[in-house]
């Protein structure tokens, strides 16, 4: 026998390394390294993930336990997508089954579910005297359980005991005896979607005679066969569909088969999420000539099959698109695969079309709208070999290629790629990583590039990561950058405007219904406002498992916390005073609904935030209706600033451009100049002139001055100033460390406790100091201090950021102390999460 060594599904620090078992002969010619299997972990039975195969030890086997089942007949899992999963555990301090897990659809992740079946009550014990066979058939309930049983063959454990809820003790008892025996078995989640189908039994020559000869009683069997013949060369069909073409019933049909005449078998249905959908074909476009610079520059590396990484700057318009998809068509060409990730806020249907209608089925696409079902049927699809093309969120950079040549993240400065949850992996790297280890292309595409990217491709003085700078920085029609103009709401409202509207940007609404164009409204939160304050007492409605305020939401005339979900009604009263005098403050996407409802009569307004996007398919239902021109207002949050492309959006208007400059958040400023320079790219990208109106109280603020002059260069050079000295990424790395507790005193102990260990164990090894310091390696700990929301779902919450510049390994050493802690601790209600290179600090 060989040995396979297995990654168990127990995401605990004591199982987080591979698990030795053997291989029986039967199974042998079904395992490989990514092969999914259900293995004997202590008492019970889990799935695992084969991560290596080794000959049989020479050592004494006898303890060592075979591997049980093969869960698929081919590896779900590439050897190459195997080694990431190693990469990972290393990268960002996670189990190596939860980076294993985070790569296969939701359908794939089976647990173990208990079956009954009769026993040989001879095998148990040395056999069952005579006589005592004839006492326990007269025993009803015993014999009712054994019938349920013998009848189905195999049933669940659960189908037993809700079957005979009061007979627990009896059912165990026959599992004692022999009489039931139980065993367990690995079920997915999901199964494939079939139905029954139809087709013929017989050939058509045949048919023909016995249609000549066919009984008159029996029209309606002669009428399905009629039907049969006709449909010969779409055979086999759905059973559904001979029945409402015809109006015959099932029974009509069954008689047939049984006759012999015709099959009827279950059919697989893959589960197509664009099914009905047509998607007019597309020819590639003339390039431009700083377009064809730029992919000649791809392709050339694309032939030569060599790794590189690609930081793809051009203004919004600039044609980043049309390079994708000629690239792609090169890659193809190559009979290799290609991976597009675009952020998941971006993944719209009109971002799909470009893609469906270049490269037709040839297509999968992968996002959370999809069902778990339709998810699961595109993820095989693409390791059918079935799909070429992959675009997705996120986790599509684990789509399941075997060759693939491409991997193309559009819009790459998103924090939303991200993962906030174990393991909190980012796209970019993992797809740099996995390109690099199968010497695939990468290209990083934005308008606006994280100062991560720019300042690597500009510096290349990182050795993980220095990408090559290629530049558009005119648009591919040739139409200018809009016109942006910056209002300051400080002075309206010194002018006596207290409208959420200042007097330039209702002039400018007014004039685009007038000429019947079209507008874009950004506002940067969701709900009717802010926040519910007493005027009388300062109360203010609060979350009470959160240190949060609630949000109003008007139609559901309800609080509502967007943290945890917790909502409740909103009072008519102050609840800590009485007063009447409670109000709302702050400004949502309902109220400006409200508001232009009333500044503009008859005006029609599409919103779209988290609140009216909940349906499946309401994105596209929404976009769809103001593409048609059926509202003359796109009014949302940041989906609306993000890869949208209208012909007659001629304004773009931003309510409040500075709420979220205030956040605790070094980002803040970054943040806020790529929104404002994405949304006012959806202005004028065709034929119409386009026009931005930014609404801000801080005016003067660098990243607002720098979004409306279009102006990323300087922006970059100035934030990168104050990045510098204030020692944040680029010119460092971070890892956030969050403890939380629901005992506060306890929790104030451990944290300090870490951050003192931690302190000590790099000042030992030499890294421990301030990073003002000009040592190539410096490591420095900041807290423990409460996190910005200092309790989450009723749970506390402290935090450290360590900062550290060099080749050390910070990441191990912050994971060792983090275990360690724990494990002195030993209070399971302790949870310790750690999060290299964070993107969010909240």
């Amino acid at each position: 026998m060989e040995m396979a060594r297995v990654i168990v599904d127990v995401p605990s620090k004591d199982t987080d390394r591979p698990f030795d078992y053997l291989i029986p002969d039967r199974l042998r010619p079904w395992i490989e390294v990514g092969s999914r299997v259900g293995v004997p972990f202590g008492h019970r039975t889990l799935q695992g993930f084969v991560v290596s195969l080794h000959p049989r030890p020479e050592m004494d086997y006898a303890k060592m336990k075979p591997i049980q089942e093969v869960l698929d007949f081919t590896p779900p899992l590439s050897p190459s997508l195997i080694k990431l999963s190693e990469w990972m555990k290393n990268r960002y301090a996670c189990r190596q089954i939860s980076a294993l897990q985070s790569m296969l659809p939701t359908a794939l992740k089976g647990k173990a579910e208990r079956y009954i079946t009769l026993g040989n009550p001879d095998d148990h014990n040395g056999g069952l005297e005579e006589g005592l066979f004839a006492v326990f058939t007269e025993n009803e309930a015993e014999q009712a359980i054994l019938d349920f049983v013998k009848q189905r063959g195999e049933v669940t454990l659960n189908q037993v005991n809700r079957t005979f809820p009061d007979q627990a003790a009896l059912i165990k008892a026959l599992l004692e005896r022999g009489l039931l025996r139980e065993h367990q078995q690995i079920k997915d989640k999901l199964r494939k979607k079939t139905m029954k189908a139809v087709e013929l039994a017989v050939e058509a020559e045949e048919l023909e005679g016995i249609l000549a000869s066919f009984p008159a009683n029996a029209r309606r069997q002669k009428e399905v066969l009629e039907y049969m013949l006709e449909m010969q060369s779409f055979l086999p069909i759905a059973m559904k569909e001979v029945l409402s073409a015809l109006g015959v019933t099932a029974g009509t049909v069954k008689a047939l088969a049984d006759k012999g005449y015709i099959r009827i078998e279950e059919m697989e249905v893959f589960r197509d999420p664009y099914k009905g959908r047509y998607f007019k074909p597309s020819e590639p476009l003339a390039l431009t000539q700083e377009q064809q610079q730029v992919y000649k520059r791809i392709v050339h590396d694309l032939e030569e099959r060599r790794h590189n990484v690609f930081l793809l700057h051009g203004v919004t318009g600039s044609g980043k698109t049309e390079i994708y998809l000629q690239s792609i068509q090169r890659c193809l060409e190559q009979k290799r695969q290609a991976i597009v990730l675009v952020p998941e806020i971006s993944l719209t249907p009109q971002m799909v079309e470009r893609f469906k209608s270049r490269f037709g089925d040839l297509v999968a696409v992968m996002h959370s709208r999809l069902s778990d079902g339709e998810r699961y049927d595109e993820w095989r699809k693409i390791h059918e070999g079935r799909a070429s093309v992959v675009v997705g969120a996120r986790s599509a950079v684990f789509a399941p290629f075997d060759r693939l040549g491409l991997i193309i993240m559009d819009e790459e400065h998103e924090t939303s790629y991200k993962q906030e949850e174990a393991p909190k992996y980012h796209a970019r790297d993992v797809a740099i990583r996995r390109a690099s280890e199968i010497g695939a292309v990468v290209i990083l595409g934005s308008a606006t590039p994280s100062l991560e990217s720019y300042h690597a491709a500009r510096s290349q003085a990182n050795d993980d990561f220095a990408p090559e700078l290629l530049e558009m920085s005119t648009r591919a029609l040739g139409n200018k950058l809009p016109e942006v103009t910056v209002v300051d709401m400080r002075g309206e409202l010194k002018e006596g405007n207290r409208s959420m509207f200042s007097r330039t940007l209702h002039e400018a609404i007014a004039l685009r219904l007038e000429r019947g164009e079209q507008i874009v409204l950004l506002l940067n939160r969701r709900g009717y406002s802010t926040f519910v304050m007493c005027r009388s007492c300062g109360y203010v409605a609060g979350c009470p498992e959160c240190d949060i305020s609630l949000t109003y939401h008007q139609k559901s005339n309800n609080l509502r916390c967007h943290y945890c979900g917790y909502a409740q009604q909103t009072p008519e009263v102050c609840p800590d005073c009485g007063s009447e005098h409670i109000r709302y403050f702050g400004t949502g996407t309902q109220r400006v609904e409200e508001e232009l409802a009333k500044l503009f009569p008859g005006i029609r307004v599409i919103r779209m935030d988290v609140d009216t996007t909940t349906e499946k398919g309401s994105h596209e239902k929404l976009l769809k209706q103001f593409r048609d021109k059926k509202a003359d207002v796109l009014l949302g949050t940041q989906m609306v600033a993000k890869g949208l492309d209208f012909p007659d959006v001629t304004l773009v208007g931003v309510i409040t451009a500075d709420s979220a400059l205030n956040l605790p958040d070094f980002r803040a400023a970054e943040k806020t100049f790529q929104l404002l320079t994405q949304v006012a790219g959806r202005a004028g990208r065709h034929q119409l002139p386009g026009e931005v109106v930014i609404q801000s109280y801080t005016p003067e603020h660098y990243s607002i001055v720098h979004a409306s002059e279009h102006d990323y260069l300087n922006f970059v050079t100035e934030e990168l100033r104050h990045r510098k000295a204030l020692h944040y990424p680029p010119y460092c790395r971070l890892i956030l460390v969050t403890i939380s507790h629901e005992q506060l005193p306890l929790l104030v102990r451990v944290a300090e406790n870490f951050a003192a260990d931690l302190k000590r164990r790099a000042d030992q090894r030499g890294w421990f100091g301030s990073l003002d310091r000009f040592a190539a390696e410096a490591l420095n700990v900041l807290g423990p201090v409460a996190s910005p929301i200092p309790r989450l779902k009723n749970r506390y919450r402290f935090q450290c950021m360590i900062k550290w510049r060099g080749r050390m390994d910070a990441v191990s050493l912050v994971r060792q102390v983090a275990e360690e802690l724990q494990d002195s601790v030993r209070d399971a209600k302790l949870q310790i999460s750690i999060d290299v290179d964070p993107q969010m600090l909240m």
